[in-house]
């Protein structure tokens, strides 16, 4: 998820669950969260299965996102916020 005015990315936004594009549920991710491995060759997160169960996301791909919104997930996941 970037922010279009500043360009910054803010959030990766993780597919879990569901069947051939059915009962998905979205994850957002604060930036923050991400490390990027050279080894493997991509990003990593430091979550577990319970922190990733009981963190925010949404089901529906058309999404509303509220800053109020972004605010709960950075509260989360104990980073600080982007969102004024």
């Amino acid at each position: 998820m970037i922010d279009k005015p500043g360009g910054r990315v803010c959030y990766a936004i993780m597919s879990f669950g569901g069947f051939l594009g059915f009962g998905e549920g979205y994850h957002p991710l604060p930036r923050q969260k991400l490390t990027y491995d050279k080894n493997m060759g991509g990003f990593v997160v430091d979550l577990d299965k319970k922190q990733l169960e009981g963190a925010p996301y949404y089901t529906d791909s058309d999404f509303d996102w509220t800053p109020e919104w972004g605010r709960k997930v950075d509260r989360y996941y104990g980073v600080p916020t982007y969102w004024p």
